[in-house]
């Protein structure tokens, strides 16, 4: 018999730049969605950190990660892609112009980004830096021709069970200290918890062994309720879908318990909540007082240092379904 040597179609192929963190992906899962529904011939390939592979096989958008980062989440200096150029690029990173010259340089047959001055041969719409992350990334695509939910968000839950059915979940950790609450305050809240019957277990990054120990000491948890050195994605998603709640600050496991559809409270300073915040939906409680500051400070934030213990009691005493005291 003679081999068939017909030459079999190549899949289209679209890359999505998201080289940034946990959180940022999550924010980034309606426009991925919404990518995903609008070109279902195409491969979907996302330029991410590798780490963030677990996160972005959940979404059910992704079909390959490309691993991708670069320090303090900028712009990476390569991509390291083969074959022909993509046939569509989408720029999910930034408002340009180093992450549309990025892609830019892979000479894709079409790109989807904002607008910059400094690159005119782009269009796209403007860029507004106040939106929030989820609506921005919609609105990128609409004007695109993409329809585009941001609404769309939610995770399947995950297969397995939760290290701590039921446990109110403390995370001090974020991305810098001036979005850190401090660990006494966390202590005071756990202490609270702990004393109305509830089990709290606290949560951290693997760079925040130290942040995670000290507050277990000060809040006087058991081992069992230490989760620290960064627990893989799916236990983690695990524990924060059965939490009684989660309380953290402006960080990615914020946008997990939003993404699981679990209670939470977030402290935020000094990013506003009608940046990064949570959708409007009782099951999410936003503390903010103001004004924004510098997200990058090397000490918690002025605004952040205004919410106190009491105002996080008093939001999970509010929260639809809490327990009363």
């Amino acid at each position: 018999m003679t081999p068939d040597r017909t030459a079999q179609p190549v899949r289209p192929r679209l890359l999505v730049l998201r080289a940034l963190g946990l959180g940022d992906l999550l924010a980034g899962v309606p426009a991925l969605r919404a990518l995903r529904r609008a070109h279902p011939e195409h491969e979907l390939v996302l330029a991410a950190p590798a780490e963030l592979a677990p996160v972005a096989d959940a979404t059910g958008a992704v079909d390959r990660l490309l691993p991708a980062s670069a320090p303090g989440r900028a712009v990476p200096r390569t991509l390291h892609w083969t074959g022909p150029p993509p046939d569509v690029a989408v720029d999910l990173h930034g408002n340009g112009p180093p992450s549309h010259r990025l892609l830019l340089s892979l000479c894709p047959l079409k790109l989807l980004a904002f607008a910059h001055p400094d690159l005119p041969g782009i269009e796209g719409p403007p860029w507004y830096p106040e939106e929030h992350e989820r609506d921005r990334w919609c609105r990128l695509l609409r004007a695109h021709g993409i329809d585009a939910d941001p609404g769309d968000l939610l995770l399947p839950r995950p297969e397995v069970a939760s290290p701590a059915p039921g446990a109110v979940v403390l995370h001090p950790g974020a991305g810098a200290p001036a979005r850190c609450w401090p660990v006494e305050r966390y202590a005071t809240v756990a202490a609270e918890l702990r004393a109305r019957g509830l089990r709290v277990v606290v949560t951290g990054g693997a760079a925040e062994s130290d942040l995670v120990a000290r507050l277990a000491k000060e809040a006087g948890l058991p081992d069992t309720d230490v989760f620290g050195g960064g627990l893989p994605f799916e236990r983690l998603s695990a524990l924060v879908a059965g939490a009684y709640a989660v309380i953290s600050g402006d960080t990615g496991i914020a946008h997990l318990a939003v993404a699981q559809g679990a209670r939470s409270v977030t402290l935020f300073g000094p990013v506003a909540p009608s940046r990064w915040g949570p959708p409007s939906d009782p099951r999410h409680r936003a503390l903010w007082y103001g004004p924004e500051g510098d997200p990058h400070g090397r000490r918690p934030d002025p605004a952040l240092l205004r919410i106190t213990a009491d105002d996080v009691l008093r939001a999970v005493g509010e929260l639809p379904g809490a327990q009363r005291t």
